[in-house]
């Protein structure tokens, strides 16, 4: 099996974590290869019998890898997606930050999860993704693509927003607020679900417009179809606003119309056998825990 990994650093105390990967994928007969910045950190852990690859560009992954590890937190897997792209490489996070809803692999199950993976005990699930249809070439990579969500929210320094969103061409709502978000069925449990937004199972065909600190008190999050066009116009005081999309982010003027739509393509993420979306939720969010004594 040919397995990419894929980090942005590597502190101290998960280095023995590192190591132990590393000699379970030579154990197996794994060809590793390893993303170029991420080396610089894991050089020191790899094996002295083991010889790895390097990478740096989606061109130089497709084709070449039947599995990506993602080695960190959440973060980490969403900035890991501009490098798979269209590549249908499935994904897996080993969790080394906190939280890790979609880093599901805890660093103490290395060793078991690498002999699940060669073993063929896991599952892979399609995740859909935003397309950005307009404006073209926001970002530097040309990657107008969100596993997550999109975000449009005012400057903290300035004024609130009056954000126009249209559905199919037909005219949803103007949003007064801090901003808005649309949200995946991935993105659910981020921030769309801290700014009091629905939890979509991921195979759900929709996505979900959230408010952000709405000012007219009656709007709610809504669910629409995922094959819906979403045309979001924004307007204010301001002659700016901030646009992320993922862990990317820049700023966009108020004279821009935003088109987003459903990606063509999907990301493969992969869990094990012996788990399932309602006890990640159940395990990770304490999601129907009765804390009373």
């Amino acid at each position: 099996m040919r397995i990419a990994l894929f980090g942005r650093n590597l502190s101290a105390e998960n280095k023995p974590y590192m190591r132990q990967l590393l000699e379970d994928l030579w154990r197996h007969g794994a060809q590793v290869s390893v993303y170029g910045p991420f080396m610089e950190w894991v050089a020191d852990s790899v094996p002295e019998c083991m010889t790895v690859a390097v990478f740096s560009r989606h061109e130089e992954l497709k084709g070449r890898a039947d599995l990506l590890l993602s080695i960190g937190g959440d973060g980490t897997i969403l900035d890991a997606v501009p490098l798979i792209r269209d590549a249908d490489i499935p994904v897996l996070g080993i969790n080394m930050g906190r939280l890790g809803f979609l880093s599901s692999v805890a660093k103490d199950e290395i060793s078991q999860t690498v002999d699940n993976l060669f073993q063929g005990r896991y599952a892979t699930e399609s995740r859909t993704l935003l397309e950005l249809v307009a404006p073209q070439g926001v970002f530097h990579d040309a990657f107008n693509y969100a596993l997550n969500e999109i975000n449009i929210i005012r400057n903290p320094e300035h004024s609130l927003l009056a954000i126009k969103v249209f559905v199919n061409d037909v005219f949803l709502n103007t949003y007064w607020g801090d901003g808005i978000l649309m949200a995946t069925p991935t993105g659910s449990t981020a921030y769309s679900l801290s700014a009091g937004g629905p939890i979509l199972t991921p195979d759900a065909r929709n996505f979900v417009i959230t408010p952000i600190a709405a000012h007219n008190l009656t709007v709610r999050p809504i669910v629409i179809p995922d094959d819906s066009v979403v045309r979001i116009h924004v307007e204010g005081r301001e002659k700016q606003f901030v646009f992320s999309m993922d862990s990317r982010v820049c700023a966009l003027d108020t004279s821009v119309e935003l088109v987003v739509r459903k990606a063509d393509f999907c990301i493969r993420t992969v869990r094990m056998t012996d788990t399932d979306f309602f006890s990640t939720i159940r395990n990770k969010l304490m999601w129907g825990k009765d804390n009373r004594n």
